[in-house]
């Protein structure tokens, strides 16, 4: 690792993606360069290019560290309608956390669509717990998906009000209904 006479310490992947999710936390994705980074890092621009190859590789580590970020409920015995109020909430503090960033990866199907992060294989868990059938889990997944990111959607636009009972309320009712529904279907 190459180490900046103007830093006098390496740079590193993790270091470059905390500055840019703060960068976009700022002033969104067009808010993102990575001469602004560069900057903020008090590097040479070509030095980031050592550990991303470009803006949307810098992004895509940018999007799987929020997702890392995201408090997955534990596997540990609370019943599933709990597990999936927990997972809902956490998802909602981390896009609020990062609404440039929360708007940016849902503007991008092939990164919302990544079964594999960790997101997605809890909320498979917690349906499977629910009892939906193995050929439902992504169905019934991307319509939850939906539904609780319609609710971030209107907060983030502004047509929920930004107080923090109303979003709480707003959100258990959205759960309620999610869990209503899976438990009414026979689940």
């Amino acid at each position: 690792m190459a180490v900046s006479a103007r830093r006098g310490a390496p740079l590193s992947l993790s270091e470059i993606g905390a500055v840019a999710l703060r960068l976009m936390d700022e002033g969104g994705v067009e808010g993102l360069s990575m001469r602004k980074l560069a900057a903020e890092l008090d590097v040479n621009p070509m030095s980031l290019y050592h550990h991303v190859e470009s803006k949307d590789a810098l992004l895509g580590h940018i999007c799987a560290m929020a997702a890392e970020r995201v408090h997955l409920p534990p596997d540990d015995g609370t019943p599933w309608q709990d597990q999936l109020r927990a997972l809902a909430l956490a998802y909602h503090r981390n896009a609020r956390e990062h609404p440039a960033l929360w708007t940016y990866v849902h503007s991008r199907p092939d990164i919302t669509s990544d079964r594999r992060l960790p997101m997605w294989e809890a909320l498979d868990r917690i349906l499977r717990l629910a009892g939906v059938p193995e050929a439902e889990l992504r169905r019934t997944g991307d319509v939850l998906h939906a539904f609780v990111g319609g609710i971030i959607t209107a907060e983030i636009q502004g047509r929920i009000p930004d107080d923090p009972e109303e979003i709480d309320r707003t959100l258990d009712t959205a759960v309620n209904l999610i869990v209503h529904g899976l438990s009414g279907s026979g689940r």
